[in-house]
């Protein structure tokens, strides 16, 4: 109890005072809700915590006594921890039209969705609840100029949907640091906006073609595991989008050197300098990732290698990642596909920042770009009929949309899909 009561009232400098009273303005508006609470009832005072800021300051400040502060703290703290109050974090409190303009409810906001109310104009009680929350199903159709990331920015796509494509949907299957002007995409995905218009980010892709080098590449995601939530991307065929290995150990990066065991370099008078691994360049702390699960054999720096790590993923496969400027992780530790292992740096023997990923099978190193890597397992035979029909009508819309060269117009296509959730 004597650290809640010091949590309560820490010290503070440069006082500041509340930057919105709403109260003039919403006595003329039509009945305004939020939070579950009609505005136009009370004086409606927003911040944000600051530092040095405690819920019992915020409190102090607009005139609610210690006794008090110390018994709403106490029957709230069940529901909610008052010291885990964030700085920059947006507040509201609720007071009474009266002349103290007497607090009754504070209400924190933790994330765009959720918020916390902590109630003490009758009895005391505290819960947390989250906003309405609004799905719009949109399309958008591209062309690759340069790169995805530069299309969907000139589109003015949330960023999220480059993310979701290139590491999430098909990392195993298209090399996004290799894709060629020409190539083009539909995608049917959904967007999601608290309150209406609090743009939230993009929830899910539904569906995607991806055009690489004349050869289609479908995705639709189907939910595997209805209990667990569990979900992957397939193909029309009901092929798994997932591969036992990525197409690169960093994201969009380019290959600054290939694997070549016939290369030869004039610093060293044209002598025969294998390269027997396939560098991606990428700044200084770029995150490298395993390629595949595994557990890591090696992890230390030696001679030209610089900082590295190596992987055994199975009896046949092997991969390792050189020059970092950081390792994250040692010998033993079992690592996930994707999990990053380390940071892009310069150590050993290079010219410039890159991570070179050398690739064994059967203790022989080859080139990854070029060897025939084992396929996931198709979904359960099972699931395999309730798949095709459920992407029949998926399938059928993305064909139907038109290409980005087709298309006059072309901003996202907005389709509301569910008013609340």
């Amino acid at each position: 109890m004597a650290l809640l009561a010091i949590n309560i009232f820490s010290c503070k400098e440069g006082k500041t005072e509340i930057l919105e009273n709403q109260s003039e303005e919403l006595a003329s508006f039509p009945d305004i809700y939020e939070f579950g609470f009609k505005l136009n009832d009370f004086i409606v005072k927003r911040d944000t915590i600051r530092k040095g800021d405690s819920f019992g300051e915020i409190l102090e400040r607009n005139r609610v006594g210690y006794p008090d502060i110390f018994q709403i703290a106490n029957k709230a703290r069940d529901t909610f921890d008052i010291r885990k109050l964030q700085i920059g974090k947006p507040y509201t409190l609720l007071c009474a039209k009266d002349s103290l303009e007497t607090p009754k409810t504070f209400i924190y906001q933790p994330n765009l969705e959720e918020y916390v109310v902590i109630n003490f104009s009758d009895s005391i009680h505290a819960y947390t609840s989250r906003k309405p929350i609004k799905y719009v199903e949109k399309t958008i159709t591209g062309t690759i100029t340069s790169s995805i990331s530069q299309t969907l920015d000139e589109k003015g796509i949330s960023p999220m949907l480059t993310n979701l494509l290139a590491d999430q949907i098909y990392a195993w299957t298209i090399d996004f640091n290799r894709l060629q002007p020409g190539d083009r995409f539909k995608v049917i995905y959904t967007d999601k906006y608290i309150d209406d218009t609090i743009y939230a980010g993009i929830k899910e892709v539904k569906a995607t073609i991806f055009e690489h080098k004349k050869e289609s590449f479908y995705a639709f995601k189907f939910v595997t595991d209805s209990v667990k939530g569990s979900y992957d991307y397939f193909d029309e065929k009901a092929k798994n989008q997932k591969r036992p290995f990525l197409k690169a150990p960093v994201q969009f990066s380019r290959i600054s050197s290939r694997y070549n065991l016939n290369r030869r370099i004039a610093y060293y008078g044209f002598a025969l300098r294998p390269h027997k691994g396939t560098d991606f360049a990428a700044a200084v702390g770029t995150p490298i990732m395993a390629t595949a699960s595994g557990i890591v054999t090696e992890s230390k720096y030696k001679g030209g290698n610089g900082n590295y790590v190596k992987i055994r993923h199975n009896s046949t496969y092997e991969t390792q990642y050189l020059h970092m400027q950081k390792r994250k992780v040692k010998v033993g530790d079992h690592v996930k596909q994707g999990e990053i292992i380390g940071w892009v740096g310069m150590t050993g023997n290079t010219g410039g920042p890159h991570v070179c990923y050398r690739f064994w099978k059967n203790g022989k190193q080859v080139d990854p770009l070029k060897e025939k890597l084992p396929q996931s397992e198709p979904i359960s035979e099972n699931l395999k009929g309730k798949y095709l029909t459920f992407i029949k009508p998926l399938k059928e819309q993305l064909d139907t949309i038109p290409f980005e060269k087709e298309v006059s117009d072309e901003k996202p296509k907005d389709n509301l899909i569910s008013l609340n959730h």
